[in-house]
């Protein structure tokens, strides 16, 4: 019950932020909107605003809409002359473009956020405490021991395992001077790391300086400042922005099994999980996923932004739209597609739930 909870706190928020998007530029344009829609399907509940606007709840909570006066696909009587400026389809093409950017963008901007209260709120943090040494790797050979606390690497101070793996990987096998407290005692070891090919988090295998040790299971909160927060809330976005594109990108190539794609099924469990990791873990993945739906949103697909924001730069470039007959076609192609990836990816939750 608590995973399906969180499951659609965690989509309908990000599904409220991105439509939020689309209506707050759309109405900064003039452009009237006729709903704004959390969910696909039936209406479950909903009221209208003074300026005409239904705002409601629908029955398939996969999604949303915000349906504007003017769109292509309106089949409402046509619109009188003097709510044609109201109308979406008589912005210039920039205008439409800029309406339907700003839904992706704002699941941007909502990570970079979500981020920054993360690293304010207090996120974990693995300390440099060595858990396991490898045989017959260099810093067995040097004489480390589990339970041994690194604290510098040559003048560097060491103050979390990421820090310390970042600096490892950094040498290219050159000798490094390690700092040791072992028992209330200081001493100093001299490593030199080991290039060995190991398998990244795509599964390829990639040649890493390692000297073969592992975690503990100490663990600390680090709380940061606004000023702290703001600025590693922007580079945690772009890292997750980064990881995402070339994620999809090794789909596309083969070099990762689409078996590896998950829907909403395993969106629900890992927010169920996040969730009892505490709110800095739960703001991470949604972070995440939003990021993940902006990138998606704007891949050139027929029917979803992307796709919306491919046919304006080329009524751009040519001086005038596509013909609504081509944009019904590639739609329908568009929507097959979509709905082809659902299916894949409800199949695999399946899959995994059952295995």
């Amino acid at each position: 019950m608590m995973t399906t909870f969180w499951a659609l706190v965690v989509l309908g928020v990000l599904i409220f932020v991105h439509e939020l998007g689309h209506f707050l530029v759309a109405r900064f344009f003039g452009v009237r909107v006729l709903v704004f829609s959390l969910g696909f399907g039936p209406r479950l509940g909903g009221w209208k605003d003074k300026t005409g606007t239904q705002y409601q709840v629908s029955a398939i909570p996969l999604g949303g809409y915000v349906k504007m006066l003017g769109e292509a696909h309106d089949d409402e009587t046509p619109i009188a002359k003097e709510d044609l400026k109201y109308s979406f389809a008589t912005q210039n093409v920039w205008q439409r473009f800029a309406i339907v950017f700003a839904g992706p963008a704002f699941n941007f901007v909502f990570a970079v956020v979500a981020l920054i209260i993360a690293f304010m709120v207090g996120v974990g943090q693995t300390l440099p405490t060595v858990g396991a040494v490898t045989p017959d790797m260099p810093a067995a050979q040097a004489g480390m021991k589990a339970g041994d606390r690194i604290t510098y690497i040559g003048d560097e101070p060491i103050d979390s395992w990421d820090k310390l793996s970042k600096t490892i990987k950094a040498s290219d096998g050159s000798p490094l001077m390690f700092t040791i407290e072992r028992e209330n005692k200081a001493f100093q070891l001299t490593i030199s790391p080991q290039v060995k090919e190991v398998p990244n988090i795509f599964g390829e295998m990639v040649k890493f300086p390692l000297i073969g040790i592992a975690p503990s299971n100490e663990r600390r909160v680090v709380h940061h400042s606004i000023a702290e927060a703001i600025e590693m809330g922007v580079v945690q976005s772009w890292r997750m922005i980064d990881l995402t594109v070339t994620s999809i990108w090794k789909l596309l190539t083969r070099v990762v099994s689409p078996d590896q794609i998950g829907g909403p099924l395993m969106i629900a469990e890992m927010a169920g999980k996040t969730a009892e990791q505490g709110t800095s873990n739960l703001l991470f993945f949604m972070a995440l996923i939003s990021i993940n739906l902006g990138i998606l949103n704007l891949l050139p697909i027929p029917i979803l932004d992307g796709g919306h924001l491919f046919f304006f730069l080329i009524e751009a470039i040519k001086g005038s739209p596509v013909s609504e007959t081509v944009q019904g076609v590639a739609s329908k192609v568009g929507m097959a597609l979509l709905l082809l990836l659902m299916v894949y990816a409800l199949k695999n939750d399946l899959m995994r739930l059952f295995s």
